[in-house]
């Protein structure tokens, strides 16, 4: 995966309301719920054979790009979602983030 600031790498499919990270025929995605300006992240799922190399977050921070871009609100009900945008509060500076418990 190639570190650039806007995940080139992760893929919005608005139809499957997903971000998609693809390796060697596997899929990594974070599901989503787009509804009035609201940007839900529902499930994070990365498979084993991709652990440990920071593809969760790569999904989550497209998420966090495409809600700055569009001026969504972003919405963590997914526990991995909630913990590393806790973890990385720099990301969402200045950005409208519910922090309501799911």
């Amino acid at each position: 995966m190639a570190d650039t600031p806007d995940t080139p790498d992760v893929i919005d499919e608005p139809q499957r309301s997903r971000f998609r990270y693809s390796e060697a025929g596997t899929d990594a995605q974070l599901v989503y719920r787009a509804e009035s300006g609201r940007l839900i992240l529902v499930h994070t799922e990365v498979p084993d054979t991709m652990a440990g190399r920071g593809v969760a977050g790569r999904l989550v921070r497209a998420a966090v790009e495409r809600a700055e871009r569009t001026g969504e609100t972003v919405v963590p009900l997914c526990p991995y979602a909630r913990k590393w945008l806790g973890d990385h509060p720099d990301v969402v500076a200045g950005m409208a983030v519910d922090w309501t418990e799911p």
